[in-house]
């Protein structure tokens, strides 16, 4: 599933269908402030192409953490914002034709990896939450978003984004269940941090939980329902952190490669991945 045709009209409506291609979609250097740059006089430009470029999120996992950085200055976008987006468009220009794809014969077993993004936003100090949900092999559902509060710790954060997660999978079981796919085994929730499974799996509540307190009941009760399992993956393995902060070029295309991400229009290299490798 790709949105070939509508990449190719955005690039061309901005200018950017000739430009020089870049391999990632954002630099590491960086962290996005409202009071980063001169704000920009005419900011209808920014939000039409943060609005397109969040439509292209439907089959374009890999810019939904870049989109959803430049979602929050729509109100006061700057020059550094506009940059960013038209890094992004660059980007795209590299690999238009790249989509999702679902294989005919992919399992059923459901999985998932969850993260957090420490203290992402320097102007109100929330965490991001991230997700990315498999469908056998194929991915399926995915979310890069803002916390909705401050998180005390690390360990806090990443909870609140196990909680996101395990209420996802519970959606997902209720969507299986409509074409009759009943009988699922537990979900698989990949989680990179020890300390959150500890969580999820201690009984007691204590003062290091005591501000995520619902949301230890709602894991609780899913792992207690068998709905998921919870399971511990090495960060350089956490495939989700792709929703959650900015890679350099080799870490990104591993991560991505991963997804399940293709692009149809280059079988022959095997895709937009393995083109970047060998440049």
């Amino acid at each position: 599933m790709t949105q070939r045709k509508y990449a190719l009209e955005l690039l061309e409506e901005t200018d950017f269908l000739s430009c020089k291609p870049v391999k990632t979609p954002m630099v590491t250097s960086i962290k996005f402030s409202k009071d980063i740059g001169n704000k920009l006089e005419d900011a209808s430009q920014f939000k039409k192409l943060v609005g397109k470029l969040l439509y292209l999120t439907i089959t374009r996992p890999d810019i939904s953490y870049e989109i959803q950085q430049l979602s929050q200055f729509l109100n006061c976008p700057t020059c550094i914002h506009m940059q960013a987006a038209h890094m992004v468009l660059r980007y795209v220009k590299a690999s238009p034709g790249q989509g999702l794809f679902f294989s005919a014969t992919s399992s059923l077993l459901l999985k998932g990896f969850a993260n957090f993004g420490w203290d992402a936003c320097p102007d109100i100090r929330h965490s991001v939450t991230g997700f990315c949900m498999f469908l056998g092999t194929s991915l399926v559902s995915w979310k890069s978003k803002k916390q909705v509060t401050i998180s005390r710790s690390s360990s806090e954060a990443e909870y609140r984004a196990l909680a996101t997660a395990a209420c996802e999978i519970q959606w997902l079981f209720y969507l299986l269940q409509d074409p009759g796919i009943t009988g699922s085994p537990p979900a698989m929730l990949y989680c990179d941090r020890k300390s959150t499974i500890a969580i999820a799996e201690n009984p007691v509540f204590h003062k290091r939980t005591k501000h995520i307190e619902i949301d230890c009941h709602l894991v609780r009760e899913k792992l207690k329902k068998g709905v998921l399992k919870l399971l511990h993956v090495s960060t350089i393995n956490q495939l989700e952190d792709v929703f959650t902060k900015p890679h350099s070029p080799n870490s990104f295309y591993e991560l991505i490669s991963k997804l399940d991400l293709h692009c149809m229009y280059t079988p022959a290299c095997g895709g937009c991945q393995r083109i970047h490798r060998r440049r």
